[in-house]
């Protein structure tokens, strides 16, 4: 049974539909890319999935529980760990007291999420309003690992940041992939860099599911049908 399942979803602000029949599955220990252009629903999925928006119809399970009823802090506790698009790090706190405000007990710790990322380790003593961008990301990345979560979420991970950066959460990235073995979801354009952490896609069009697959077998045709500019 996958540790993520979402069937026939549909979603709406107000009076704009913004999903119309989104299916995804993520299985333990698995890495799954969920791809689109712009404005076709991939972040909506993403807070249906954290019940940070509720969905119409379709049902939401996680860990064996239909939460597509839970409030967002219920269903974050079961195991969901988000990196919100934009960061969102609390500006007015160091790092340390960033990751201090999110920690569960249990595999993850300032010392291993210093580890994955040294820079916040460097860095531990300063406020993160005074972080780069791409500091900021490792933060963000390193406060939901601090949850202990059995799925983590990555929105635009590396949107907007420097090559070098971007190397490095894809480096992290892979990490997390060959040596905890977390699920993850992770929402990016790039196929190069999903091509060696991604086991599976799922692409929206419209806010539906159009592609299900092993990453591999995403063609050069569909992804210019689906992901070209």
């Amino acid at each position: 049974m996958s540790l993520l399942t979402l069937e026939n979803i549909t979603a709406s602000y107000g009076a704009s539909q913004a999903l119309f029949g989104v299916d995804l599955t993520l299985d333990e220990g698995e890495v799954v890319a969920l791809m689109g252009r712009n404005g076709m629903g991939k972040t909506t999925t993403i807070k249906v999935i954290c019940r940070l928006l509720k969905n119409q119809s379709g049902t939401v399970c996680f860990a064996g529980q239909d939460i597509s009823s839970y409030p967002s802090h219920r269903a974050a506790r079961l195991g969901l760990g988000l990196v919100p698009e934009g960061r969102r790090c609390f500006s007015n706190l160091t790092v340390w007291e960033n990751l201090m405000a999110s920690a569960r007990q249990g595999h993850w710790d300032f010392d291993r999420v210093a580890n994955l990322f040294p820079r916040l380790q460097e860095r531990s003593s300063q406020y993160a309003a005074s972080l780069s961008g791409g500091e900021q990301q490792m933060l963000a990345i390193g406060r939901a690992l601090m949850t202990n979560p059995r799925t983590l979420i990555l929105d635009e991970a590396t949107e907007g940041l420097a090559p070098v950066i971007r190397q490095e959460i894809w480096k992290a990235i892979a990490q997390l992939k060959g040596e905890t073995g977390l699920s993850i979801l992770v929402v990016d354009k790039t196929l190069k860099e999903l091509a060696l952490v991604a086991d599976r896609a799922v692409i929206l069009e419209r806010g539906k599911s159009v592609w299900r697959g092993q990453f591999q077998a995403l063609s050069a045709d569909v992804a210019d049908q689906y992901l070209g500019v």
